[in-house]
């Protein structure tokens, strides 16, 4: 009697998403920022270097954890000379709720202590000089840079990088080459405003699962809808 062959699997094909043209993604942008007028930093600082630790902590975590765990490491150490100076314990034992403390920890008492060593205390306003500082890469570099200094940036974080390529915006994965493709599609002027838009988007509608495309303003325009 012949062997019965063994089943295989059936693969999921994904449907590649078209890339729009630079009228329909400044319409779908211009229809974000109308849904969501308010869009602004979610996380809670009261200076430039307050804002660049809590990006830091905000790493595979959410801004609602940080903003617990911010005000008690705030009240401790709000500046550059009194974190450098903390135990990296007392750190430890603060931060532990945003995950990965450890390294985390570890990063940002040595950013303050670069930044109260090279900077007297304040913050560099370059991308150059932000991203030589322990822990800060280009994303943290540009949230604050353009959150606390008006300089325009893309923040390429895990919600625009989904939701420029479900928008057809960009076929890149590497946050860099998105970045890139971003900033061909719109104005310098608003690369900042246009990130805090999406990133408020990703979370309020167009989730990793199940987006809700039903109730979206741009869903007659977005190559995945599933409307």
């Amino acid at each position: 009697m012949p062997a019965k062959k063994a089943k295989t699997a059936k693969t999921k094909t994904v449907k590649a998403v078209k890339l729009v043209d630079k009228k329909t993604a400044q319409t779908m942008m211009d229809l974000l920022c109308k849904r969501y007028p308010e869009a602004d930093c979610e996380l809670i600082f009261d200076s430039d270097f307050q804002l660049l630790i809590a990006v830091i902590l905000s790493a595979q975590c959410t801004d609602v954890m940080v903003n617990k765990v911010t005000p008690i490491l705030f009240k401790q150490f709000g500046t550059a000379k009194a974190l450098a100076s903390a135990p990296l314990e007392e750190i430890k034992k603060i931060i532990r709720p945003t995950g990965f403390f450890n390294a985390k920890a570890t990063n940002i008492h040595n950013c303050a202590k670069a930044i109260e060593e090279q900077y007297g205390g304040k913050i560099p306003n370059t991308q150059e000089e932000l991203t030589k500082l322990p822990g800060v890469g280009r994303k943290t570099a540009n949230v604050v840079l353009g959150v606390a200094h008006d300089v325009p940036g893309w923040t390429v974080d895990t919600h625009v990088q989904r939701l420029s390529k479900r928008l057809g915006l960009t076929k890149q994965s590497d946050p860099i080459k998105i970045e890139l493709d971003l900033q061909k599609l719109f104005p310098k002027q608003d690369w900042s405003k246009l990130s805090i838009t999406l990133i408020w988007h990703g979370r309020r509608t167009c989730y990793a699962r199940n987006p809700d495309c039903a109730h979206c303003p741009i869903n007659h325009l977005c190559p995945s809808s599933l409307v």
